[in-house]
């Protein structure tokens, strides 16, 4: 298990280094809250500064995760397999009033490397967790008639 620790965004960016690790998912807390558990999550961040001379962080994020099913209420594994781009900017104003899809952070001096791991699993979860084919849904339900299978019944029943 490594400690993400914290990286200088800029430094980080302009050096092109690389860090990567595993990260336990019950030290994510905001994950935890989010109803998310088990596995640990593997991560590689990148820095480079592109054609367009500015500063960029490269996460990829991989692993598994443990949800609950939203229609069963039974776990449900969810595969990780996240890859993002942040551009970073050295203005708060340019983070808040860019009109483009450009995701943007704002560059620190230390800025925590599971912080923003932890932020790219949070932005990928599912809204609604479900299984694929949910088994346990409709395992106490009785079966519904359709009414219109009746009308059917009864039109068989008065041709005879």
């Amino acid at each position: 298990m490594s400690q993400a620790g914290v990286i200088d965004g800029l430094q980080f960016a302009r050096e092109a280094q690389e860090k990567h690790g595993i990260l336990d998912t019950q030290d994510l807390q905001r994950l935890a809250q989010a109803g998310c558990s088990g596995g640990r999550l593997e991560y590689a961040l990148r820095g480079a500064i592109l054609k367009d001379g500015k500063p960029w962080l490269r996460i990829s994020v991989s692993g598994e995760l443990q949800l609950i099913c939203q229609r069963c209420l039974e776990p449900v594994e969810w595969p990780v397999a996240i890859e993002a781009e942040l551009q970073l900017s050295e203005d708060e104003r340019e983070v808040e009033t860019a009109e483009d899809d450009i995701d943007r952070a704002l560059a620190k001096p230390s800025m925590n490397v599971a912080q923003m791991v932890e932020d790219e699993v949070i932005l990928a979860l599912p809204m609604v967790p479900r299984h694929e084919q949910c088994e346990h849904a409709d395992a106490g339900k009785p079966e519904r008639i359709s009414p219109f299978g009746a009308l059917s019944a009864l039109k068989v029943k008065q041709e005879r």
